[in-house]
């Protein structure tokens, strides 16, 4: 925990030191703007929650730091996965390849939440900046010259602009006005870290289909599960479901598993776990005078894809750079589209994969395999699953 005094003033102040805050405070520390990075937690979060790192993502960590010693800090604390296949419980109906994509990064990184926020915070500390914690903010308020933001516990901090990257509830985005339109899923999600036996084994991330609704199980290094002990047949598993306790227990994980992926799972320990709901929602705006958003403060989304931590990391990059070159228009004018697009597709893939209507299940399984044959359609996929269309 770093609970030093706050500064009477800076440049920037962000509020939330997730991935989205710990990188716009890398790239500001980069271009030696100022800033105050708050967060109310007194220490950041030790589960896994976003697990991959697209390719996108590690080349603006390149961007941030030419070396490639950022990345490859990040690369080294992971697992790079090749593949992306989309099954019908145990059937396969389309394989989508990573491994010839332009990019120095070839692959989707699997790795826990907690290793990225570690590799962005050691970047951090490295260029001289931290984290104050814990510091809620409660109050956010802005005139023609600057904005006042205050704590909980009653100190003031003075910023000339103020930076939501504090999550869907953010207090940024309720003080500037802004609106957040759209809706939530019908269903909630499960999400879990297992150890298991899993038959497709740890080469892909594996999107099955089901009349139950979707799972999707992702590798994880050996030894990430704080709570599960070390060594191999590590996996994320996020599933829909109509109704779950709040912290499903192996059991309930195994039934699940048993259900959309038949003989394919034994799950032999649980980490940790969660249930949750997903809304799909773009903020209207990202900027109101001296307010800006980032990351899920902007826009939320089905987990499909892996998509949310990534977006967020990259809406930080180029926010930085529009506060350190003063083009903040320009920021929500690049960023925005991305974010609708983004929601559109995991919009499209979770539908697409939830369907109980039979005859659309149908067309589903017997088109896929066709398409997938078509080598132009699987590298657009692969691409934007990446987010390389996004730089």
């Amino acid at each position: 925990m770093t609970s030093t005094a706050l500064p009477a003033t800076t440049d920037v102040a962000i509020v939330g030191a997730g991935p989205t805050g710990l990188a716009l405070a890398v790239t500001l520390a980069e271009a030696g703007v100022g800033f105050v990075l708050l967060d109310r937690q007194a220490e950041g979060a030790n589960t896994s929650r976003a697990a991959v790192v697209h390719a996108r993502t590690l080349e603006v960590l390149d961007e941030l730091d030419p070396t490639g010693t950022l990345s490859a800090d990040l690369i080294g604390r992971g697992i790079p996965v090749s593949r992306f296949r989309i099954r019908d419980g145990a059937r396969p109906l389309a394989s989508i390849p990573f491994d010839g994509l332009p990019t120095a990064h070839p692959y989707a990184l699997m790795v826990p939440q907690y290793e990225t926020e570690a590799v962005l915070l050691g970047r951090l500390r490295a260029l001289g900046g931290d984290v104050h914690r814990p510091y809620e903010v409660t109050g956010v308020t802005q005139s023609a010259d600057g904005v006042t933001l205050t704590t909980a516990t009653g100190e003031t901090l003075r910023a000339s602009y103020a930076v939501g990257a504090d999550g869907m509830h953010s207090k940024v985005r309720g003080a500037a006005g802004i609106g957040f339109s759209g809706s939530p899923y019908e269903e909630s999600f499960v999400l879990a870290d297992v150890a298991m036996d899993w038959a497709p084994g740890p080469g892909e991330v594996s999107l099955t289909f089901g009349a139950a609704g979707l799972a999707v199980v992702a590798p994880l290094p050996a030894g990430s599960s704080p709570a599960g002990g070390r060594g191999g047949g590590r996996y994320r598993v996020v599933a829909t479901v109509a109704e779950a306790p709040a912290e499903p227990d192996l059991a309930f994980v195994q039934r699940l598993l048993d259900e959309r992926a038949p003989g394919q799972a034994t799950v032999t320990a649980l980490a940790w776990s969660s249930r949750f709901r997903i809304h799909h929602r773009v903020a209207d705006r990202y900027r109101a005078g001296r307010l800006l958003l980032a990351g899920d403060a902007a826009h939320v989304h089905s987990p499909a894809g892996g998509q949310g931590m990534n977006t967020g990391i990259q809406d930080a990059y180029a926010l930085g750079r529009a506060l350190a070159t003063g083009d903040l228009d320009g920021y929500e004018a690049r960023r925005r589209p991305v974010a609708r697009r983004v929601v559109a597709l995991t919009d499209r893939m979770t539908r697409v994969a939830t369907t109980r209507n039979p005859a659309l299940r149908a067309v589903r399984n017997t088109l896929l395999p066709v398409l997938a044959r078509i080598p132009a359609l699987r590298t657009r996929l692969a691409t934007e699953l990446a987010e390389l269309d996004y730089r």
